[in-house]
């Protein structure tokens, strides 16, 4: 059996890997160095490799993907027929709640504005800040991100409105949870609207012009999702002429942003360059490992494997 490594690894990482597949030839490539003759001769692949490269292979038997997201993958001919797919979900939430978290208290205590003046070496009072606590944070997306980042936001006093795409119980950490259907209803009472979605046909431009408009005039829109979910004109729109109070992204669209393009001057905005998740954290470099390690073993034996994605809805399956 062989098996692509594209996760950058270390020796403690190859080692268990390998102990989980003591049978297997191994190849660490980055996934820029796999080239499609390789990808195509694998029986397992383990990271992210350009879908175009696995299109045509007929032996891949099993891919975990390093990302939560699924962008690509389930396009008809990428994947052979019966090929298993897992995500990594559970391994981002930790960094990307704690980014967003960031993001929005940079927005509601005005740091950014007070860091421009700093490099600007300006002396200068921004006015009244607004708090998390007594707020209303409504969630789009309760996954592994979305779920841990409203923990964080009920830990410090915000009320939690959460949506999600498929009826479930309401958790502890949520004050009341629907589904899209409730959208428009709960973006009318939240002061912070956090979007975790992934890019599937569903949800592009979901948060769309209409939406925007109606926020509160107050409200601050944070995305770390897909840049597509959000119709990237109007958000410049919205920030512009004062629909909304703010925005922190860490995703756009498009991506990379471009020089001269309308987000970098629009007003009231955090900008990061899609880094909140990736391998800035270690550990979630470790988690994302540990899954796959778990799986690879749970493969081979033929058990059930985590986050096993759901080829209709690009989600994981329930």
């Amino acid at each position: 059996m062989k098996i692509l490594v594209t996760v950058p690894v270390e020796e403690h990482h190859k080692k268990r890997l390998e102990q989980a597949a003591p049978q297997a030839v191994f190849f660490y490539r980055t996934a820029g160095e796999a080239d499609r003759d390789l990808v195509r001769d694998m029986d397992i692949i383990i990271g992210n490799v350009s879908p175009d490269k696995i299109a045509g292979t007929k032996q891949l038997k099993w891919m975990q993907l390093n990302s939560a997201g699924t962008d690509g993958y389930l396009e008809k001919g990428v994947l052979p027929e019966g090929a298993k797919l897992t995500n990594a979900t559970g391994a981002y939430g930790l960094a990307i709640s704690e980014h967003m978290l960031g993001m929005a208290l940079g927005l509601k205590k005005k740091l950014y504005l007070y860091e421009r003046n700093q490099a600007d070496g300006v002396w200068k009072d921004e006015g009244n800040v607004t708090s998390i606590w007594g707020s209303t944070t409504l969630v789009i997306g309760m996954g592994d991100i979305g779920s841990e980042f409203a923990v964080r936001m009920k830990a410090l006093g915000s009320y939690v409105i959460g949506i999600r795409r498929t009826k479930a119980e309401k958790p502890d950490f949520v004050d009341e949870l629907y589904q899209l259907d409730h959208l428009e209803e709960c973006l009318k009472r939240a002061d912070i609207v956090a979007m975790s979605l992934p890019g599937t046909k569903e949800t592009n431009h979901l948060m769309d012009r209409e939406r925007l408009q109606k926020m509160k005039t107050d409200a601050i829109l944070l995305n770390v999702g897909r840049g597509t979910a959000v119709d990237t004109e109007a958000l410049c729109d919205a920030l512009e002429q004062g629909w909304i109070g703010g925005a922190g992204l860490d995703v756009m669209d498009p991506e990379p942003l471009p020089p001269g393009h309308r987000l970098w001057k629009a007003p009231n905005l955090i900008l990061t360059p899609h880094v909140s998740g990736q391998y800035h954290l270690k550990e979630t470099h470790e988690r994302i490992l540990r899954i796959a390690s778990e799986n690879l073993e749970a493969f081979l034996k033929g058990e059930p494997l985590k986050n096993m994605v759901d080829p209709a809805t690009g989600y994981r399956a329930l």
